[in-house]
């Protein structure tokens, strides 16, 4: 499993369009195969700056199957509008767990 995270500031006044663009959009990723759960967090001392978790089987998953597809790009066509500059993303593999 991947963990890719990624951290998006979004224009001020913006957040609550850009919470229900990224509600539509999230449809676009639970589409693609290779796709495990995504999660989208809000700052609270940051409200404008929001941190998106998405799991995915393996990082060709993310990389070349998502990224690579029409997906990605209507994706990026309903979030995109919102970015008060460019995402920082990652990708992450787990070391331990608890819970």
């Amino acid at each position: 499993m991947v963990l890719e995270i990624a951290d998006f500031a979004v224009l001020p006044g913006q957040e609550d369009s850009f919470t229900a663009a990224v509600r539509e959009g999230v449809a676009q990723l639970q589409a693609s195969p290779g796709f495990r759960s995504a999660r989208v967090t809000r700052g609270i001392e940051s409200p404008s700056r929001f941190v998106l978790l998405v799991e995915w089987e393996d990082l060709e998953s993310h990389t070349v199957g998502f990224r690579g597809s029409e997906r990605f790009t209507r994706w990026r066509e309903i979030i995109g509008p919102f970015f008060d500059g460019p995402p920082k993303m990652e990708h992450f593999a787990d070391v331990a767990s608890a819970g």
